[in-house]
């Protein structure tokens, strides 16, 4: 069913349900006005909200088509508002569209995909007439208010993965998976930028222009939101640059650990050189050599091969290379 909820409401209050063919208007007071929500519409029924309520056939046309980026329209005395609700699922950021009409006396939200539905908001609306009587104008502060506030928890989300990689990070090499990982989080944290920017602007032309069916009042309540969008947009960046650093930190981790790893290696082929050497010429098929015929040869060479090997262990260790 596209049509998820359409009331009437009047003084904060709702007064009854209203059909999207049903054209209501009452210019001279603000407190009553029509909320419809859609979901997934089709082109008949965008029609038919476009002539009963005047829609521009330019914001229609972008709401039907939707994957539009956060924007704000003035056309006349109405109000056009695409934003884009996100959330996590399964560590990838999902995006869903909602355009917003707004009129005098109506608010109309067209929602795409079934990201984030709006009737837990309505009942909360609902449930404080002082506030809903305000208008139409409170009524978009409070889903735009819904859309960021469900960026917060996608963001500490994305923190705590992130977090977690840096604390792997100091206990072993980062893992193909891993580094992949970085990769793709750090292009969702972009897209999520791209996403981000042009919502602040929106909640900053609704807080300082003079835009139709805004009143002052209301600013404050956007302002509001604006702190929430550039609040969500620092842990964002924040999250780049330790993503940048995560990365940067593995890669001098693993060369340290290499050298480590070298050093040892060159230490203990050096030690095993001395006997290697000593066994070679020994091995050499020759009948006057040194202490051959002697007693005391045999052990007198291992002695000297266990001398010369714990010297060298000895200075490898205060070096710390072994």
């Amino acid at each position: 069913m596209p049509v998820v909820a359409a009331h009437l409401y009047a003084h904060g209050k709702r007064v009854r349900s209203v059909s999207i063919d049903e054209r209501i208007d009452y210019p001279g007071d603000k407190s009553q006005f029509v909320w419809i929500g859609l979901l997934d519409p089709t082109a008949d029924e965008l029609r038919i909200l476009q002539e009963g309520y005047g829609l521009h056939p330019l914001a229609v046309e972008d709401a039907a088509k939707g994957d539009q980026l956060p924007k704000l329209d003035v056309y006349s005395d109405q109000l056009f508002i695409v934003a884009r609700p996100a959330a996590l699922e399964d560590g990838q950021i999902r995006y869903g569209e909602t355009s917003i009409f707004v009129g005098h006396s109506h608010i109309i939200s067209v929602r795409r995909t079934s990201l984030r539905g709006y009737t837990a908001l309505r009942q909360q609306l609902e449930a404080a007439p002082a506030l809903l009587k305000h208008g139409v104008d409170y009524v978009l502060h409070a889903i735009l208010d819904y859309i960021v506030d469900g960026y917060l928890p996608l963001g500490e989300a994305l923190e705590e993965e992130v977090l977690g990689m840096e604390q792997r990070t100091l206990d072993h090499f980062l893992t193909r998976s891993e580094i992949n990982r970085i990769f793709e989080i750090r292009r969702q944290l972009i897209r999520f930028q791209r996403v981000l920017a042009p919502t602040a602007d929106v909640v900053a032309k609704l807080t300082r222009l003079d835009l139709p069916s805004i009143d002052l009042e209301t600013r404050p309540y956007f302002s509001d939101v604006l702190d929430h969008v550039r609040r969500v947009q620092a842990m964002v960046d924040g999250l780049r640059e330790v993503l940048s650093s995560v990365f940067e930190f593995s890669n001098l981790l693993e060369q340290q650990r290499t050298g480590v790893i070298t050093r040892q290696l060159a230490a203990w082929a050096a030690i095993l050189a001395v006997p290697t050497a000593v066994a070679g010429i020994y091995g050499m098929n020759f009948d006057y050599m040194p202490e051959l015929k002697s007693v005391w040869g045999y052990p007198a060479v291992l002695l000297v091969n266990a001398v010369i090997c714990t010297g060298l262990f000895v200075r490898f260790k205060r070096a710390h290379w072994i």
